[in-house]
This record gives C-alpha cells, structure tokens and sequence, in this order.
C-alpha cells in the first residue's frame, strides 16, 4: 500500500509540472504576491506606519500562506473534476489501488506543493521579510500544514458535488474567497455585528489566520489549542461527507 502510495504521489507531482498554467497559479502566483506586498509595504506604507500597529507588512505572511492553501484547494478540485470527466478516476478505480490510496496521494501533493510554495517564498521575499532566529519557520510551516489539509478536506467535498470541470474552480473561488475576508485577516472581528461574528466562528478560515498569525509571532502551541481543534472538526466532517459523496465517475 505505501509503495503505491509513494508511486502514486510521484506520478501526480511529474504530470502537475507538465502543466505550467497550473503550476504557475498555484506555485508562482503566491510567492509574486508575497514579494509584491513586502515592495509596497517597503516603499509605500511608511516605516512609521508599519511600526505604530499592525500593518501591511507584519499579516503578509499570514495572507501568503491562507493564499497558498486557497490555491492548493483550487488546484485539488480542477483536478479531480478533470479527471471525472475524462474517466481517469473511473479507470483508477479499477485498479489494485484502494480508493483512500488513490485520494491521499493527491492530499499529499498539495501538501508537498504547499511546504515548497512557503519556503519559496520565504527565500524570494527575505529582502523585504527579514526572518530572525526568533521566527518559528517549523512551527509556521507546521501549522500552515495543519491548515491546508482541513481545508483541502473541503476542497474534496466541493470536487465531490462540483459538475464539471468547467465550473470546478469557480465555484471553488466563489466559496473560498469569502470565507478569506472574514477570516479576520484583513479587519478585526470585534467590530463586525453579532450575526455576522457568530458566522465567523463557523468558518475555517478563521481558525486557521488565527493560528498561523498566533505562531507567526510566536504564540505557545497550547494558546491555540482550540484553533487546531476546530480545523481538526472540519476536516472530520467534510471528509464524512466526502466519503458519502464523492463520485467516480
């Protein structure tokens, strides 16, 4: 099982690569997005600015790294709604592969592919990032992990009710990027009504800003017991519901 795994997984990186569209919006688009707003926040928003509370520069990587997950998603359910329609599932099904075989090595991926997205930025942005010994890299990358795969959970479960490919990342887009906004990243969620607050709190995305900024700036793991637990929840549920859903064919 794991030596098809293994196989499976290297197979589905070698024909991501052949692709460069998608590789280019899932890999080369977050890390031009993390190197433009370090340049912005170095050479628009002033210094003052930056120091005097929590501006542009210190929630862009937090932003990269939800980016890098939203896309990862997006990615997942293209190809899942690609290979339903041209029968690949279909076929792959047939084989001696157990289905949660076939279905992990695409998790794996995306996380292979988002752990390389991270560090690739991180190394093209250093310049306006500036990483010091006091950063947890391991312990941001950790959590982004823990992030991407709860949300790739979701990703399974649109890609298991999507229609066809054409409309797979679009209506991807049309879920993800709203939960973004009210995710807390961008404003604070104090001031929003009540209804809408309690919306929040239902949302993944909340809990996965709240833990990448919290270890960002070298929060304790046990602050954010709860955020992990939550994004653990919502793995559990969409992938039962995947599991109910999801079809080959």
């Amino acid at each position: 099982m794991l030596r098809g795994l293994l196989k499976l997984t290297w197979v589905e990186i070698k024909i991501f690569f052949r692709e460069p569209l998608g590789a280019i919006g899932t890999v080369v688009t977050p890390v031009l997005v993390f190197i433009l707003f370090g340049w912005l926040g170095t050479h628009i928003v002033p210094e003052r600015s930056l120091a005097a509370g929590p501006g542009l520069r210190i929630d862009v990587p937090v932003f990269a790294a939800v980016l890098i997950a939203i896309n990862a998603v997006l990615s997942l359910v293209a190809i899942m709604a690609i290979y339903r329609e041209g029968g690949i599932l279909k076929r792959l099904r047939a084989t001696p592969l157990r289905p949660q075989t076939i279905l992990t090595a695409h998790v794996l991926v995306k996380l292979i592919l988002t752990a390389a997205t991270l560090t690739l930025a991180l190394m093209a942005g250093k310049r306006y990032y500036p990483v010091g010994a006091d950063v947890p890299l391991v312990g941001f990358g950790f959590a982004l992990l823990i992030s991407t795969w709860s949300i790739l959970s979701i990703g399974f479960l649109i890609s298991s009710i999507v229609p066809t490919a054409r409309f797979a990342q679009p209506i991807g887009a049309v879920i993800l990027y709203p939960m973004l906004v009210l995710s807390g990243l961008f404003f604070p969620l104090d001031g929003l009504p009540p209804a809408l607050r309690a919306l929040t709190r239902a949302l993944p995305f909340t809990y996965s800003v709240s833990l990448l900024r919290g270890i960002w700036h070298g929060d304790s793991w046990a602050m954010h017991v709860g955020d992990v637990a939550a994004l653990a929840i919502v793995f559990v549920i969409c992938t039962a519901l995947s599991a109910k859903v999801f079809r080959w064919e």
